[in-house]
Order: structure tokens, then C-alpha cells, then sequence
């Protein structure tokens, strides 16, 4: 059995480059206060329920059997972030998903899911080497 066939080397990815931050400290803040309205379950399904259509603050408190005004708090949080627009008609508050500050959060997480992607893919191939066959460059 060869010694390095269960080894972890082939894993690492070397970078000759160094890897540089090419956000600008605004880009850094807004993703801080976008993944901090995040954060919270309740404005998780507040966003889900306004990714199906506008919906009104008590609309958007009634699942959660929370006041209009702990609803409101909620809603200013994703207000602040850029994930929600509200707008009065009357005396009805509606709210509305603003998608570009989730798709900016989503373009950040891109380079993670592409960094794991890469080396979960060179982990399946360590995997799919048989360790009965012997290994091309050997003889017996």
C-alpha cells in the first residue's frame, strides 16, 4: 500500500498570488447590517412571506403573534439593511422585498461556496481511488 494514498496533500490548494479584499469599507458595512437582519428567524420568514408578494405589517406580524409595534421594530432592521421598502397607502403600511441587498450578500458568498466547491471536488477524487488497484507508475 502506498503511503501517500490516503493523504491529505492532494487537498491543498497553493495560491501564488496573495488574495486580496477588493470590498470597500461602504460594501463591508452593508453586508454587516444585511447578514445582521438576517440573523433573526422571525425577519428570515418575514422575507420569505414578501418574496410572494407585498404584505402589510400586520400581515407580516400575524404568524408570529407578536405586536404590531415588535413587528415594525423587525421591519426597520430590514429597512436599514435595503432588503425591505415601505411604502403608506392610507393608513396600511405595506412592505416589499428589495432583492438587490440579498443578491450583493449572495455575490460575497459566491467565493466561499466556490472555495468549498473546489475542495470537496479534489476530496471525491482521493476518494475514488481504489486502494486495491495498484497505481499507475508502479509495477509489483
Amino acid at each position: 500500500m502506498r503511503p501517500d494514498l490516503y493523504s491529505t496533500k492532494r487537498l491543498t490548494k497553493h495560491v501564488s498570488r496573495p488574495t486580496i479584499n477588493h470590498m470597500v469599507e461602504y460594501e463591508s458595512t452593508r453586508l454587516d447590517v444585511v447578514f445582521q437582519a438576517l440573523s433573526d428567524g422571525t425577519r428570515r420568514r418575514m422575507l420569505r412571506s414578501l418574496s410572494v408578494q407585498s404584505r402589510s405589517v400586520g400581515e407580516l406580524a400575524a404568524p408570529f403573534q407578536i405586536s404590531l409595534a415588535a413587528a415594525s421594530k423587525h421591519i426597520k432592521v430590514l429597512e436599514r439593511a435595503g432588503l425591505v421598502q415601505r411604502r403608506i397607502q392610507g393608513r396600511t403600511h405595506l412592505c416589499q422585498l428589495r432583492a438587490e441587498a440579498l443578491a450583493e450578500a449572495e455575490h460575497w458568498l459566491q467565493y466561499y461556496r466556490q472555495f468549498w466547491g473546489e475542495r470537496l471536488d479534489a476530496l471525491e477524487t482521493v476518494l475514488r481511488v481504489d486502494p486495491a488497484e495498484p497505481s499507475k507508475g508502479t509495477t509489483r
